[in-house]
């Protein structure tokens, strides 16, 4: 685990440490398995966005679906970040951590009714509006309470994100957007109708990005079409261009991700063709915020060899961290305690009943003992969000690591925690 594939993670006397604490000491007060993320390393990275975007209008609306845990939303909200949120929950989460709903843009192409009034009362940003249907909905619903919502339209551009097909938006095939040939079309119907005020285009070709030239390509398509539509008087004034900038996941022969300079020096060249047409540019950054910035930890509870195989078992399972079964992942393991001895290789895996419960397969580590730690990192984003409680097992902790003080941000949930809200039937 390097500090720079994983900063704020590192070794001191032969001990794994966050910043300023020894890891075994989290798992030793509050259990396993236990996220514990690196308050340093999400500012640095928050920060770094920033400074890669000096010199434009920018806003930076952290990916909230990424983590949404509210310690993590408060730093980032006290950063002066805004929020891209995907649910009325998301929304609720936001300014229940003391997030500006004025910096707050709504995506998701699902979105309800009901969600829709809860945002306009908010006082959102914008909706990134997604379909014709939802165009029309939106509309009825900001006349009937009294007001105009912002909006832009997302435009879905066509463009390869070279990304795992899950989490690949940009797609024609894909669900998300509105088909490129038709958005002129949208773009005028919206700007007719008294409900809604256009302000915008958004666009979102997809996570985990190891190239530039995918946003390239797609902010020069949009800025075509924001130059077309200035033509015929419709003035776009908000860019939002997405997140999508790639991790380091450990994996051998993976490309790097681009870093924050290349990015947003490729983010300015592609806009340079605006000229005179003055844009405020929007991202949605939050794998690339959060997720190295955390570990979740597992404590090995048994080793067991059969004919071919040699298995790890940790008290962690898909339950906790579900992206390598789910998407087949790739995140990096290193023992809270070094070890000089030779590796060999195991699959980590969980207590579920299911063969799809691994966290990873023929990995090389060095040997552990019943009771040893495990951290499993790259693990801020989408590990704690995704989580379940499958096999009717608790969700785990979650902690905050600033400096040489840690905090509990989220409990480790309980049996009754589990039950509540459930009765039976007479």
């Amino acid at each position: 685990m390097t500090s720079a594939a994983f900063p704020g993670f590192e070794y001191r006397d032969d001990a794994l440490h966050c910043e300023g604490v020894a890891l075994a000491a989290v798992a030793a007060a509050v259990g396993t398995p236990v996220f514990v993320y690196s308050r340093g390393a999400i500012e640095t990275a928050y920060r770094a966005y920033d400074a890669a975007l000096a010199g434009i209008d920018h806003l930076i609306c952290y990916s909230v679906k990424a983590n949404s845990s509210l310690g993590i939303l408060n730093l980032l909200a006290r950063l002066g970040a805004g929020a891209d949120i995907v649910s009325g929950g998301e929304l609720y989460r936001w300014l229940k951590a003391g997030g500006d709903a004025g910096k707050v843009v709504f995506s998701g192409v699902g979105k309800t009714e009901a969600e829709m009034r809860s945002a306009l009362e908010a006082g959102i940003l914008a909706f990134n509006v997604e379909s014709g249907e939802e165009i029309d909905v939106l509309d009825r619903v900001a006349r009937a309470a009294g007001v105009r919502a912002r909006v832009a339209l997302r435009v879905n551009p066509d463009v390869d994100a070279q990304t795992h097909p899950y989490i690949s938006t940009g797609l024609t095939q894909n669900k998300f957007g509105i088909a490129a040939a038709a958005a002129r079309d949208a773009f005028r119907r919206a700007a007719d109708l008294p409900g809604l005020d256009v302000r915008g285009i958004d666009c979102h070709i997809g996570s985990q990005l190891t190239k530039t030239s995918p946003f390239s390509d797609a902010i020069a398509r949009l800025c075509e079409l924001i130059l077309s539509l200035a033509s015929e008087g419709i003035r776009i004034t908000d860019l939002d261009i997405g997140g999508g900038l790639g991790i380091d996941y450990g994996k051998d022969g993976d490309a790097p991700p681009p870093s924050h300079d290349a990015y947003g020096a490729a983010v300015k060249q592609a806009m340079s063709v605006l000229g005179d047409h003055q844009v405020r540019l929007l991202v949605e950054p939050g794998r690339s915020i959060v997720g190295p910035a955390g570990v979740l930890l597992a404590r090995v509870l048994y080793n067991k060899d059969n004919e071919v195989k040699h298995f790890t078992i940790v008290d962690a399972a898909m339950n906790d961290l579900i992206r390598p079964s789910f998407y087949g992942s790739h995140h990096p393991m290193q023992p809270v305690r070094r070890s000089a001895a030779a590796s060999r290789v195991t699959d980590v895996v969980g207590p579920i009943c299911e063969t799809g419960d691994f966290l990873a397969r023929d990995r090389a580590l060095p040997p552990m003992e019943r009771g040893e730690l495990l951290a499993i990192g790259a693990a801020g984003a989408y590990g704690f969000t995704m989580s379940s409680n499958y096999n009717t097992r608790p969700r785990a902790a979650e902690v905050l690591v600033s400096g040489e003080t840690w905090t509990v941000i989220r409990d480790r949930e309980t049996l009754e925690h589990l039950v509540r809200g459930e009765r039976i039937a007479e």
